[in-house]
C-alpha cells in the first residue's frame, strides 16, 4: 500500500464545459433524470429500430421518401441514412461520455431529414402507411418534436445553456 500523504487535488472549475452536463446548483430532480433516460433510451431504440428497417424489410418504402432532387442514388441515401440512425441509436444508448454532442447530432440528423416528408407531402407519395395527405400533414409536426425529444433527453440544450451562461465568467481567469 501506498503510505504517501494524500495530495490536494486542484479545484474543479464548476464551470461546465460545452458538451458537458451542469454539475452544480441546478441539479435534475432523481424523478426529472430517470425521464430523460428512458426518453433517450426510447429515442435511441426507435433510431435502431428505423435503421435496421431502413436495411432490411423496409428499403423500398424508405427509398420511395427520398425526394427526386437530391444528387444521390435513392438506394445509397436510404442504406446510409439507415446507418446513421443505427450509429446515432446506439450512441443515445451507449455513449455517456458524449451524450450532449450525440443530442445535437440526432437534432441535425432529424432536420437532414425533414425535406424527404416535406417531398412525399408535396409528390403524394404514398409510403409508410402514409398513403393520405391527411396522414402526410399529421406526421409534419412530429420531425420538430423528435428534434426537440433528442436535445432534451441527452441534456444537450441544457449543457449548451450552462456553457452560455458561465462563457464570460471565464474570461481572463
Amino acid at each position: 500500500m501506498d503510505q504517501t500523504p494524500d495530495r490536494a487535488q486542484p479545484a474543479a472549475s464548476t464551470a461546465p464545459t460545452f458538451g458537458t452536463e451542469p454539475s452544480s446548483g441546478n441539479e435534475l430532480s432523481r424523478a426529472r433524470r430517470i425521464g430523460r433516460r428512458v426518453g433517450r433510451i426510447a429515442l435511441g431504440a426507435s433510431l435502431v429500430f428505423a435503421g435496421i428497417s431502413h436495411l432490411t424489410v423496409s428499403r423500398e418504402a424508405f427509398q420511395a421518401q427520398v425526394p427526386d432532387w437530391q444528387p444521390f442514388d435513392k438506394d445509397f441515401v436510404v442504406i446510409a441514412s439507415g446507418v446513421v440512425e443505427i450509429v446515432l441509436g446506439s450512441a443515445l444508448i451507449f455513449a455517456r461520455k458524449y451524450r450532449s454532442y450525440v443530442g445535437w447530432a440526432a437534432a441535425a440528423f432529424f432536420i437532414a431529414i425533414f425535406p424527404g416528408n416535406i417531398s412525399q407531402l408535396v409528390n403524394h407519395v404514398d409510403s409508410l402507411g402514409l398513403d393520405t395527405d391527411l396522414k402526410r400533414w399529421i406526421r409534419m409536426p412530429f420531425q420538430p418534436v423528435l428534434v426537440l425529444w433528442a436535445l432534451w433527453s441527452t441534456g444537450a440544450w441544457r449543457a449548451w445553456r450552462a456553457y452560455r451562461r458561465n462563457e464570460g465568467r471565464n474570461l481572463g481567469a
